[in-house]
């Protein structure tokens, strides 16, 4: 079976660009965060973001409908909103798939 065996952080991340790209703890954090910011940015003004060889945070806007409380089994209007869903690119759904 498999699992999982732990999370990627921020701190990781800083991490791998200090030791990689001899940056400080401080600069690879700040580096970090700015890319973060850009791709939230990005997002909350309603635009995908595409990063090749990853895959692409896709946002979309769903419309009104009626659904149903499971328990009592009320409809109930669900609001128009955003969602955004993450679509893995073939290259790393091949990198996953072998391990």
């Amino acid at each position: 079976m498999m699992r999982s065996v732990g999370t990627l952080t921020r701190a990781d991340l800083a991490e791998t660009i200090n030791r990689k790209m001899g940056f400080s703890r401080a600069e690879s954090l700040d580096m970090v965060e700015a890319i973060l910011d850009k791709m939230s940015d990005a997002l909350s003004r309603g635009e995908n973001v595409k990063i090749s060889g990853f895959g692409s945070f896709v946002l979309r806007d769903k419309n009104e409908r009626i659904g149903r409380n499971p328990k009592t089994g009320v409809e109930v209007p669900i609001t128009p909103r955003r969602v955004m869903t993450f679509r893995a690119s073939q290259l790393l759904k091949e990198r996953i798939s072998k391990g």
